[in-house]
């Protein structure tokens, strides 16, 4: 049995460290071989346009938001790594605008390989994170597996008509970032030794930090479509808006926030797999300037964990919203905006 002290969990990750989840065309290709759902007027939102969670109605007043998430340690602390999975898991309610309500681990463990302590800081960090978030840890399940893998399933509340979807943007919404990005490129760095204790924390703080506060601050603004900012990067989801909502998207690279040392590591080769192949699968859809070269590309195609929210704001409160969320000590930034040019698609520019 290894021992505690002498355990990487990142090396015993065959994914590299990003978390990083299967590319939306490969998911899109399984999901149309599937037999279609039955119809229910209940489903408010199901697979149709690649959102964040599930929402079934059940009543006028009430209802249910689902979602799940795991994926294979991106950090070598337990304690973090447990943190940064709930808080990966729980955003996906924050952003159907949603409140989180109860919760249920799920555990994958080498238990006779490595130190049950290891497993008792991954738990423990969650359940510090789901405390945070104001919801309820009722359960869970774990098998034995060698690669050690954790994350929720995460039940929430919402009205249904405030429900937030990732296919509700207009024309001439402002869009407002709250994280900024980089987090796969750095985890892939911290990975191969790269990063030092401070940029560690930087980076496991960014990842940890829960979007209550940008949900929250949000609710009240007229906000016309939501998703936060994972796997697929943002570009991924910023595509995902845009198809969902039938608009174009303009993205301004030069506004986007971007953690320290990012261009440089990426420049160095620590670009992940997950993040080469979310360019590949966004670059028939996005029209990038030529002055923006291909690291730049890549990291704003960079696969996230636990990213912030991108929102989709009438434009006459984004000034006003993104205030607020910088006042709540969000680091929110206006990014970019939604167009009728190019529906579907998305121009980044300089």
């Amino acid at each position: 049995m290894e021992s505690w002290e002498n355990v990487r969990l990142t090396s015993l990750s065959s994914k590299g460290g990003c978390g990083c989840k299967i590319g939306p065309a490969d998911l899109m290709q399984v999901i149309r071989e599937l037999p279609p759902s039955v119809p229910d007027p209940n489903l408010l939102v199901g697979l149709e346009t690649s959102d964040d969670a599930g929402v079934y109605k059940l009543s006028d007043e009430t209802a249910l938001v689902q979602t799940v998430d795991f994926f294979t340690p991106i950090v070598d602390d337990p304690y973090s790594f447990g943190q940064i999975a709930a808080a990966n898991a729980i955003s996906d309610i924050y952003a159907m605008g949603g409140r989180p309500l109860t919760v249920l681990n799920i555990v994958a463990f080498p238990i006779s390989a490595l130190d049950k302590r290891i497993l008792a800081e991954i738990l423990r960090g969650a359940s510090d994170k789901v405390r945070e978030a104001g919801a309820v840890l009722v359960g869970g399940h774990s098998i034995d597996d060698k690669e050690p893998k954790f994350g929720l399933a995460v039940t929430g509340l919402v009205h249904p008509d405030k429900v937030r979807t990732n296919a509700g943007a207009r024309p001439g919404d402002r869009l407002i970032l709250t994280k900024p990005i980089g987090v796969g490129i750095l985890t892939t760095s911290l990975k191969n030794g790269q990063l030092d204790s401070e940029e560690i924390s930087r980076v496991t703080g960014v990842m940890s930090t829960l979007n209550k506060s940008a949900a929250e601050t949000m609710e009240p603004y007229d906000v016309h479509a939501c998703t936060d900012v994972t796997g697929f990067g943002l570009i991924g989801h910023a595509l995902e808006m845009a198809k969902g909502s039938g608009a174009g998207i303009r993205l301004h690279a030069g506004r986007v926030p971007v953690l320290p040392r990012v261009r440089e590591l990426a420049e160095k080769g620590f670009v992940p797999g997950g993040t080469k192949n979310n360019f590949r699968h966004v670059s028939d859809s996005v029209d990038f300037p030529e002055s923006l070269d291909e690291i730049g590309r890549y990291i704003l195609c960079d696969a996230v964990t636990s990213g912030g929210l991108l929102i989709s704001a009438q434009p006459e409160q984004a000034a006003e919203l993104l205030e607020k969320l910088r006042a709540a000590g969000v680091d929110a930034h206006m990014i970019g905006e939604v167009t009728a040019d190019h529906p579907g698609r998305i121009a980044v520019l300089d």
